[in-house]
């Protein structure tokens, strides 16, 4: 195997494990902090090289990179080294937000470098021993998933336990159960923080009837690391507190029925026989043998991807106090990868939804609808068939479209016309109707409490404040009709006749009638 070099981001509480393990491999090649004297430290011991970071950077010495700074800091720190050719480790969270998550694999592919997060227990030979063990048949069919991390401490003050001890949890049990689940719901407490969860409890809702949960907190009297898997034909427990003859235990308990009734077969557990390796050192070595026979790690960077979803959804859940969806793809209608659709929204047959686009709750999307990118729509909107929605738009509460409108790029909605940050007007919230087949410009501001009329267009940057006749042209600020236009959005000049489709129209009492339709 080629020997690789690898320089170490961060000598503090968990760079200094690395840095021990990677040069026990005879792969350390530099180490860097923001500390200078930290870094010359951990240089001389390990008999390597102090460089600063834009050293590492340019240094074609140095063939990947692994990161253990601060998590704010990951997207970052791992874009530039990928920018300048040097395959990345980078610790959990892979980022902090998914489309930063997402640009990180595309980087990676595009540059062809290995993207790793440091998912460790994905390693731990009780861990790849049990999934050997679900993978082969051992517990039949699962019901459910669960696991503890709990502890007291370490008290963080820039995330709270979710972020800090779920993600190694969350990445287990997808491993195990091989899919992202549908729905996550999270609920938590603070007691050391006013808005820093303590106690966090995880609800992951998988296919086929699969559950979990990930109960975490660092505010608990005993220190306990426990994974829990269920199935019809037995149980395994990954107890990482055991000495290594009792970390992973079998338990082939069987339920027997009587007259209707479950009943509790119980059988003494098994001790599944380990390799005893430290997970952390299993884990660079598949670092550096993917590096250097150019595989995909186990944790990759779309795995990472996966894990950051999973806990931006669970954040979204713990404060909205609701299960968020996680679904990406349905029989009968597209959404991207990165779209968020909350469960209790109803989406139309063959409608697509792109790139970071989220529909909230009870919203109403109809059929062959085009979502853009960067779209929120809801809760509780409705949206006829066929409309095309550009990006940037936001649809608010109170909004209802008919079919087939256009909304064009950054075009924007209120329901709300006097509104105050440190005011309430949620039962204030007045309703906008657009009706069939009506065109709104790019940028048009559309102020609440109106009604636009089928057919109408309103121009590129029009304000619109008041109702709209059906088949009105309006543009400026605040917008004013200049003009008709026809059933097909053409102009209508003073002979009333349709340059598209030749029909001729006629303005009675202040209406525009198509005399082909009388």
């Amino acid at each position: 195997m080629k020997k690789i070099h690898v320089a170490v981001l961060g000598c503090g509480y968990w760079g200094k494990n690395l840095i021990r393990n990677v040069a026990e491999l005879g792969c350390l090649y530099a180490v860097c902090d923001v500390s200078d004297k930290l870094a010359s430290q951990f240089a001389t011991q390990y008999e390597c090289q102090a460089m600063t970071y834009s050293e590492i950077l340019s240094c074609k010495e140095v063939d990947a990179v692994m990161i253990a700074a601060p998590a704010e800091m990951h997207y970052t720190l791992a874009s530039e080294c990928l920018k300048h050719g040097k395959h990345v480790f980078v610790e959990k969270p892979l980022a902090l937000d998914a489309l930063e998550g997402k640009q990180l694999c595309d980087m990676a592919k595009s540059v062809n470098r290995t993207l790793m997060v440091g998912h460790l227990l994905q390693y731990h030979s009780a861990y790849r021993k049990a999934k050997s063990m679900v993978q082969q048949g051992h517990l039949g069919k699962l019901h459910y998933v669960y696991s503890n991390r709990l502890s007291l401490g370490k008290f963080r003050q820039e995330e709270n336990s979710l972020w800090s001890f779920a993600p190694h949890d969350i990445s287990m049990i997808m491993g195990l159960i091989g899919k992202v689940p549908n729905s996550v719901y999270a609920t938590g407490s603070c007691h050391l923080h006013p808005t820093i969860e303590d106690i966090t409890t995880t609800h992951l809702q998988f296919d086929h009837g699969i559950e979990a949960h990930v109960h975490v907190s660092w505010l608990h009297p005993v220190k306990e690391q426990k994974l829990v898997i269920i199935g019809e034909k037995g149980m395994l427990v990954f107890d990482d507190g055991q000495e290594w003859d009792k970390k992973l235990l079998l338990y082939s308990h069987e339920i027997e029925w009587n007259e209707g009734r479950p009943l509790p077969k119980k059988a003494m557990p098994t001790a599944i026989e380990l390799e005893q390796c430290e997970p952390l050192k299993c884990e660079c070595e598949h670092f550096v043998q993917c590096v250097a026979e150019n595989d995909s790690p186990i944790t990759d960077g779309e795995e990472g991807l996966n894990v950051l979803k999973i806990l931006q959804a669970a954040q979204k859940s713990l404060k909205q106090k609701v299960p968020v969806s996680l679904g990406c793809e349905k029989s009968d209608y597209f959404a991207h990868e990165t779209a968020i659709i909350d469960s209790g929204a109803s989406i139309g047959k063959a409608s697509k939804i792109w790139h970071f686009s989220h529909i909230l709750d009870k919203v109403r999307l109809g059929s062959s609808c085009t979502i853009g990118q960067n779209v929120m729509i809801g809760p509780n909107v409705t949206v006829g068939d066929k409309c095309k929605i550009q990006n940037n738009v936001s649809l608010y509460q109170g909004v209802e479209l008919g079919k087939a409108v256009f909304c064009g790029p950054s075009c924007v909605f209120t329901n709300v016309k006097n509104p105050r940050a440190h005011v309430d007007r949620s039962a204030d919230f007045s309703k906008t109707i657009v009706g069939d087949y009506t065109t709104i410009g790019a940028n048009a501001t559309i102020v609440c409490g109106i009604q636009i009329g089928a057919h109408a267009f309103i121009g590129a940057g029009a304000v619109v404040t008041k109702d709209v006749p059906a088949h009105a042209l309006m543009v400026g600020n605040p917008a004013k009709q200049v003009g008709w236009v026809s059933h097909d959005g053409e102009c209508l000049g003073s002979d009333l006749k349709c340059p598209r489709s030749q029909r001729l129209y006629a303005v009675v009492n202040n209406e525009l009638i198509c005399e082909e339709l009388v």
